[in-house]
């Protein structure tokens, strides 16, 4: 079947639907209203060879991925991660690895459901609930997207602080211009956008290459820190941290972000090019979420060998990393290192959480706005708490407040999981892609684990 043929079906979920799945009475029962192409003005534009090497398929399909992996290395995950790895040495690269993990094998899921069902997470949630659940999941992934562009605007303010001397406030009015930066990229082309990001992407590993090889932390050490200890759920303050950074790497609007973007490659839209296309998406997304696991776990060791080991446990901000990382480390271009990787997070989670804020939007209301208001709404929602907080209480509460907008984004966490393991195990929906008893016994061991941790987290909270 010719790949841009869906476009001009009558029905396009009618000519796209593979087998097991049309008329399946699950996605039929909610609205009732017809089917919308997710991204429709790039969906199945990127071109897609039908044979030939392996290597040229990889690279078709490559992009994605990466930029799924933006939202594991966000602001967000370097606040958590310089807390952990201040405070608490090592212990806490368990939580990055297991939460990788765990981001692996949903980012799969959510490539899968895509690729299968023609529609991203938010409009399969508005096929098969009732309309006061959707707006529930809505209103809960609205709020992810806030706690997100919070960290941005943070990291981004902070990273303009560092080397620019630009006060926080100001720089956190500049980082809401980045609301036309998507525009200017998508106007390009979706793969001049994924470009983009790869590139800051490599910016950012090269600037953590370069400091954990000056940091050379004891290989034992950080070996012991990737085993679990039973100490991260009897410490409440190890908790705390520990689910932040879960919140951080595995971010509910990154399942919608990626559900819709792997239906950009014009993949034949039959049963074996479906197979084809899940078979790459999921390469890819595992390559990238391995570049992630890098940059985290290299935050949290270089904190632990440079400021846990020195007697510097109390570092949680950004500002004071930088501040004390070429002392401490005898390189001068550390912070600079430092500052240049953070402002290369920032501009890189802006692109991807704009898109996922109009995946949401478009997919949980059929609302089309205007990217650049859209961007602009949520970006003055993110920038009022943080000159609020910086007025009265200066850089420290600044960096608490990007540590609790991790923790948010955990939070919401189940209600983008919970719905997503429902659909890929359920043949009425998936059809002969329904994912393996085993696969949606570990998927639903994954949910569980994180809805617990965030009931005793919570619980923690109210009663100390």
């Amino acid at each position: 079947m010719d790949a841009i043929s869906p476009k001009i079906a009558p029905d396009p979920l009618a000519a796209r639907a593979p087998r097991g799945v049309l008329g399946a009475s699950g996605w039929h029962s909610g609205n009732g209203s017809e089917a919308r192409l997710s991204l429709s003005e790039v969906n199945a534009t990127v071109p897609v060879p039908e044979g030939g090497h392996w290597l040229r398929r990889l690279l078709a399909f490559a992009g994605p991925g990466y930029m799924v992996s933006v939202g594991y290395m966000d602001p967000g995950n370097w606040a958590t991660d310089l807390a952990g790895g201040a405070q608490f040495g090592y212990t806490l690269l368990s939580v990055i690895l297991l939460s990788n993990v765990m981001a692996i094998l949903l980012q799969a899921l959510a490539a899968r459901l895509g690729i299968v069902t023609d529609r991203d997470l938010a409009q399969a949630c508005r096929d098969s609930f009732s309309k006061p659940v959707n707006i529930l999941l809505w209103l809960a992934c609205e709020a992810a997207i806030i706690a997100c562009d919070l960290a941005e605007v943070i990291g981004t303010a902070i990273a303009l602080q560092l080397l620019f001397g630009i006060p926080l406030v100001g720089g956190a009015l500049i980082a809401a211009l980045d609301a036309f930066l998507l525009l200017l990229l998508m106007n390009k082309g979706f793969r001049f956008l994924e470009a983009f990001v790869i590139a800051l992407l490599i910016v950012i590993a090269v600037c953590f290459t370069v400091q954990i090889v000056a940091a050379a932390p004891p290989v034992a050490a950080v070996l012991r820190g990737f085993a679990p200890s039973t100490a991260i759920v009897t410490n409440p303050a190890m908790l705390y941290i520990a689910i932040g950074i879960i919140g951080a790497t595995v971010m509910p609007h990154n399942l919608y972000l990626h559900s819709s973007i792997v239906q950009t490659r014009a993949y034949p839209r039959t049963d074996e090019g479906r197979h084809d296309a899940i078979k790459w998406a999921t390469t890819d997304s595992t390559i990238a979420l391995m570049l992630a696991l890098f940059i985290n776990a290299a935050i949290l060791i270089v904190a632990a060998a440079t400021f846990h080991d020195s007697g510097h446990a109390d570092v949680a901000e950004i500002g004071k990393a930088f501040e004390l990382l070429s002392p401490l480390l005898g390189l001068g271009i550390a912070s600079t290192l430092f500052a240049i990787a953070l402002l290369a997070s920032g501009l890189n989670s802006t692109v991807t959480a704009t898109l996922a804020g109009q995946i949401v939007m478009e997919g949980f209301l059929r609302l089309r706005m205007p990217a650049w208001a859209r961007r602009l709404l949520t970006r003055g929602i993110a920038i009022l708490p943080v000159i609020v907080v910086t007025a009265f209480y200066g850089e420290r509460g600044t960096g608490q407040l990007l540590v609790f907008s991790q923790v948010i984004l955990s939070m919401q966490l189940p209600f983008a999981v919970i719905p997503l393991v429902r659909f890929v195990s359920d043949r009425r929906k998936m059809g002969d892609f329904a994912i393996p008893r085993s696969v949606t016994v570990a998927a639903w061991i994954v949910a569980g684990i994180i809805v617990t941790l965030n009931v005793k987290l919570l619980f923690d909270s109210i009663f100390g």
